[in-house]
């Protein structure tokens, strides 16, 4: 993807192909910035990522903890039925989501690109419920004894020692969000509200394909997504780890 984005047309199409430009040409990157309202695309795109990692951490890590420290009738069913939904195909729901959301006037925004993040996900709640089951419930019924709620005990003390469990599911959100195509490209029918997946769409026609600038728009999306792995791969690495000890 890289040698291809600093190739000219000319070398892309050239048989027998070649793995490192002969011919670096920097110019694509600016090129390729100016066919499409680039930095539009990707302020569309942040703002959609942004809400979707909040929404993804605050809902998530609240419902894991409800099943990790709080008893109520039924719970291990409630989490096994939760997780059943895991099974279930996205592109089997993906028809009832479109029609309810035409129903309540929503597409055509990025509520429905949004919203969802805020009611939890399976997978996000089977993470965070495993990292708070390694939590001692001493220190739950400790805050209890000293008069703290629940709200106050998962906003206050649960989630400063949750903090790797949490990077991971901002991290897997924001991949999530911001590598998204097929959400945009249901839900958003305005030009200005396209995000940077949808833009890059522009460079691929039924005659040709502009494979050095479709290159280096691809590269230049990945960029966020490396960078952030890069600076937080070691709270990943924790987060990702379910046979801890007691934290804190």
């Amino acid at each position: 993807m890289l040698g291809t984005s600093l190739k000219p047309m000319e070398e892309i199409v050239r048989f027998p192909p070649t793995i490192f430009p002969e011919t670096i040409q920097w110019s694509n990157y600016i090129e390729t910035v100016q066919a499409f309202p680039f930095f539009r695309y990707m302020r569309n795109t942040m703002l959609i990522t942004v809400f979707v990692v909040a929404g993804n951490v605050l809902s998530n890590s609240f419902i894991a903890y409800g099943f990790a420290k709080i008893s109520f009738p039924g719970k291990n069913i409630l989490f096994a039925l939760v997780l059943a939904t895991m099974m279930v195909p996205g592109f089997v729901t993906m028809i009832p989501q479109y029609i309810l959301f035409t129903q309540i006037g929503w597409v055509g925004t990025y509520l429905p690109l949004i919203v969802p993040s805020f009611f939890g996900s399976a997978f996000f709640i089977f993470l965070m419920r495993q990292f708070y089951m390694s939590i001692s419930n001493e220190l739950v019924e400790a805050a209890k004894i000293d008069g703290a709620n629940h709200l106050y005990i998962w906003s206050r003390l649960m989630l400063p020692l949750t903090k790797p469990a949490l990077i991971t599911v901002g991290i897997m959100s924001f991949n999530g969000a911001w590598n998204d195509f097929l959400g945009p490209l249901l839900y958003i029918t305005r030009e200005e509200r396209y995000t940077l997946q949808i833009g890059l769409q522009s460079f691929q026609s039924q005659s040709t394909t502009q494979w050095n600038y479709l290159m280096a728009g691809a590269t230049l999306v990945m960029i966020p997504t490396v960078l952030l792995f890069f600076f937080a791969q070691k709270y990943f690495i924790d987060g990702m780890d379910l046979t801890g000890g007691t934290k804190g």
